[in-house]
């Protein structure tokens, strides 16, 4: 086992509904995985943080973001390697999704469907810390 831990980055990508307005959330499908996570990714070596998020936001979803926020950064082991995640509040802008060789559907879903369909438990504590950055409730 590794202690350098894999270095990645992703943003919680979110919207307004284009009819009322609601806040929307951005989730990924990962046939490689069969999960649902926030668009995420590995950093390539010697980039910045929050430029590789946006980077992977656009691969995996096809759109732009305007980033805010950072939101938590996520710990956790993968393979029994430390992974470390870095994650920004990242409001859509330009683009739409067509599928990929990494993720084959994305879902804009409320926080709370979001919530209960992301794959892992740690994500779903972005869903909390957005909420708490954009002043919406749960």
């Amino acid at each position: 086992m590794s202690d350098t831990p894999i270095l990645a980055a992703g943003c919680v990508l979110w919207r307004r509904a284009p009819a009322g307005g609601a806040l929307e959330l951005c989730l990924v499908h990962r046939p490689k995985y069969d999960d649902w996570s926030h668009p995420k990714g590995k950093l390539e070596p010697g980039e910045d943080a929050l430029a590789g998020a946006l980077r992977e936001v656009v691969e995996e979803t096809g759109y732009t973001a305007e980033p805010g926020a950072e939101l938590p950064t996520l710990r956790y082991a993968v393979a029994d390697r430390p992974k470390q995640v870095r994650y920004w509040a990242a409001e859509a802008a330009a683009g739409g999704f067509v599928p990929n060789h990494e993720v084959d559907r994305v879902l804009w879903l409320a926080p709370a469907a979001a919530r209960a369909r992301l794959t892992h438990a740690h994500d779903r504590e972005l869903v909390d810390a957005l909420l708490g950055v954009l002043g919406e409730r749960p």
